[in-house]
């Protein structure tokens, strides 16, 4: 394990005033390194994640892969030339699933504020958690030691007073790193850092900020902010903060998650609405499940379209009641689709994704008052599946649509 600490000066308080300890914990190379937990004779070489090489893109890649210039989001046919030695595997998302639950189950023994940011990295507010487990460097040391204790894993930690200093941290030192920015010390820590590492900031407003004379965050903190604002707009504003330190953001707890979605990038464009509509069908499946295992419901359904020249739109309406119910979320979706051009353009990727989320907990019991017969059978039906999904595996039980000829 490796420590790299660094101080600085601007504290954002909580509620009560007191200085805010944010940890962001980001697992290293997630999903290789399952993979090489699952078969020891893979540690060490090239490991690429990833879809098919038709047309698929990398998930994840070793470390070392990624000294061929490999990384996540680039085509498999590419990584393919820059690492042809690399072991390519196809994405385990149930097996993936599960080790995150571990780590998860892991941070909630310190704090019950958990921000999940992806399936491998989340936020902790451990700012009430001092005066039981220690500083917030401890408790850091202390998540990372049971990470690899109990999942054999390794993770990157960065301990800040805001998420924003929290989430550069965490990337400092990878793998296995923990790099601490103290309250007294944000000046030194973000100063030198090239404008790249600002999270969130994209490669055209890089290009942008570059063409200003704004290569370091040092650079954009001295920048008047009627420039970057004249520029920029609200944003130009917002970065010119971040470069110094502040960002009043909180914590938000997984179940004020704003949205739970699936999406599917396929290997043939589209041209059939029927076989869009199939899809949208095993979406909203995927979707309105999730939801119902988080103890979700939700109320507006928005839907994702990527044509096959890579221009996306996307598309929402919001329902008069709470749903998790797949068929609901599919028939809301096939409206939707209908105000796209999908009939008239050849689609790349689709994704249906639920918001306006309420948290009613995980239990299964009926409302007592709806007067609604078919939501009473639905949410009974529902309640099947899912136990039949639990016993016997995703694929136990299949809408006949989806069903292959």
């Amino acid at each position: 394990m490796k420590d790299k600490l660094v101080f600085q000066s601007r504290v954002v308080m909580d509620k009560q005033g007191q200085p805010r300890h944010i940890i962001h914990l980001d697992m290293d190379a997630f999903y290789p390194s399952v993979e090489v937990l699952d078969n020891t004779a893979l540690k060490g070489k090239p490991v690429i994640v990833g879809g098919s090489k038709e047309r698929g893109v990398v998930a994840s890649a070793s470390y070392e892969a990624r000294k061929f210039g490999v990384h996540s989001a680039q085509p498999i046919a590419k990584a393919k030339r820059l690492c042809p030695h690399g072991i390519f595997l196809p994405v385990r998302m149930s097996r993936y699933q599960e080790v995150s639950e571990q780590a998860f189950e892991i941070f909630r023994r310190f704090t019950p504020l958990v921000e999940p940011v992806s399936i491998d990295e989340a936020f902790l507010d451990v700012t009430g958690s001092i005066r039981l487990f220690g500083q917030p460097e401890n408790i850091a040391r202390k998540i990372k030691q049971i990470i690899l204790k109990e999942t054999g894993l390794t993770i990157s930690a960065g301990v800040a007073p805001s998420k924003f200093m929290a989430k550069i941290a965490s990337d400092m030192d990878k793998p296995d790193g923990l790099t601490v920015v103290h309250p007294d010390g944000v000046r030194d820590f973000l100063d030198p850092l090239p404008i790249n590492k600002m999270w969130g900031v994209g490669k055209v407003t890089q290009q942008l900020l570059s063409r200003l004379n704004i290569h370091t965050f040092k650079d954009l903190r001295q920048s008047p902010v009627n420039v970057l604002e004249n520029k920029f707009g609200k944003q130009g504003a917002k970065i010119h903060l971040l470069a110094m330190g502040i960002d009043e953001r909180g914590v938000i707890p997984e179940h004020d998650v704003k949205s739970i979605g699936h999406e599917e990038t396929f290997l043939k464009d589209i041209v059939s609405l029927d076989v869009a509509q199939k899809e949208l069908l095993a979406l909203g499946n995927k979707v309105a499940r999730r939801m119902r295992h988080e103890g979700l419901k939700g109320k507006t359904v928005t839907l994702k379209v990527k044509y096959f020249d890579f221009v996306q739109v996307t598309r929402s309406a919001t329902l008069p009641r709470f749903t998790d119910d797949g068929s609901e979320i599919y028939s809301v979706a096939c409206r939707l689709l209908e105000k796209t051009e999908a009939t008239k353009k050849p689609i790349r990727l689709l994704g249906v994704s639920l918001s306006q989320l309420s948290f009613l907990g995980s239990g299964t019991q009926l409302p007592l008052f709806d007067q609604d017969p078919s939501s009473q059978k639905h949410q009974r039906m529902n309640i099947v599946l899912d136990s039949l999904y639990e016993k016997f595996g995703d694929k136990s039980v299949v809408p006949g649509m989806l069903l292959k000829d």
